[in-house]
């Protein structure tokens, strides 16, 4: 038995409006991992020619979204105006805050072949005395996210502080946040920074402490273990982790420590108080259910 691992999460498949994704967090067994608290796994999909990802406008509040792309772009658009495409390996950072509305589309250009989207976007809750700070968005491309080779392996920061390198996404709280490909026989050591850990498997082929783990799945670290991560065949994994931040309520796009927070929210997109996303009409309406 591997006493480094405390548990591990099978995906749940959600249905997003045209693809698939894998959400490990929040689980009944997990609700958080460090600040996040919302790991969605996009595809990889194929998208036949004139279509792609249409994300209609929807809100966020007190919580940071991260989108990560492997494979494929998107185009994010939001109420503060921002119109920013992402390519893969670079990193848009949005800080909903007291309120922000976006969606998130193929972009045309992109839809004339055949497209393709393969990445992550989590959501990384907020300490309590910036919930409701001002909105506001970042984009880092992939050039500016601190990357280097260990034994073989190619890491990539895409948040947070670790090995002697910070990564220019600003956050609010202690995380990590990384992406490591592997070579065959490629291996790096984990070390125990941090009081919560994950490690997503990617693809197939990776082990953790000499113990094979299956696709798909995120293992929750044990705190105050060294982890040796490695892919005798080769293979991806993304590495999640932090300080918790305390009890979090989540409902539908809505997360705080608050629930009158939450309910507010509600009413406040269902009352069409959220400022709108310029060039857009459509909007998701607020479900029966979170």
């Amino acid at each position: 038995m591997n006493r480094a691992i405390a548990k591990i999460i099978q995906p749940q498949i959600k249905d997003l409006g045209g693809f698939q994704v894998r959400r490990l967090l929040p689980h009944d067994e997990q609700s958080m991992v460090g600040p996040f608290i919302f790991f969605d796994h996009m595809g990889p999909a194929s998208f036949p020619p004139g279509q792609g990802v249409d994300v209609r406008p929807h809100p966020h509040i007190n919580l940071a979204t991260v989108t990560y792309l492997f494979e494929g772009s998107m185009l994010h658009r939001d109420s503060l105006g921002t119109v920013q495409e992402i390519k893969p390996g670079a990193v848009n950072w949005m800080i909903a805050g007291r309120g922000i509305t976006h969606s998130e589309r193929t972009p045309e250009a992109e839809r004339t072949p055949e497209s393709r989207l393969h990445g992550v976007q989590t959501w990384v809750a907020l300490p309590e005395e910036v919930e409701d700070t001002d909105p506001s968005f970042h984009h880092h491309p992939a050039s500016d996210i601190p990357t280097w080779e260990e034994n073989g392996a190619t890491l990539k920061l895409i948040a947070g502080e670790a090995y002697n390198r910070i990564s220019p996404v600003q956050t609010f709280s202690p995380i990590l946040y990384l992406d490591i490909q592997f070579p065959t026989g490629g291996k790096f050591t984990l070390t125990d920074d941090y009081s919560e850990r994950a490690v997503y498997t990617v693809t197939e082929g990776i082990t953790l402490n000499e113990s094979p783990q299956l696709q798909h799945h995120l293992a929750i670290l044990e705190p105050n273990y060294t982890v040796e991560i490695s892919a005798d065949t080769g293979g991806r994994c993304i590495v999640v982790g932090g300080e918790r931040l305390g009890m979090r309520y989540k409902w539908w796009n809505f997360v705080s420590s608050r629930l009158e927070r939450i309910e507010e929210a509600k009413q406040d997109w269902k009352a069409g108080n959220f400022a709108s996303v310029p060039g857009e009409t459509e909007f998701i309406p607020l479900p029966n259910q979170g």
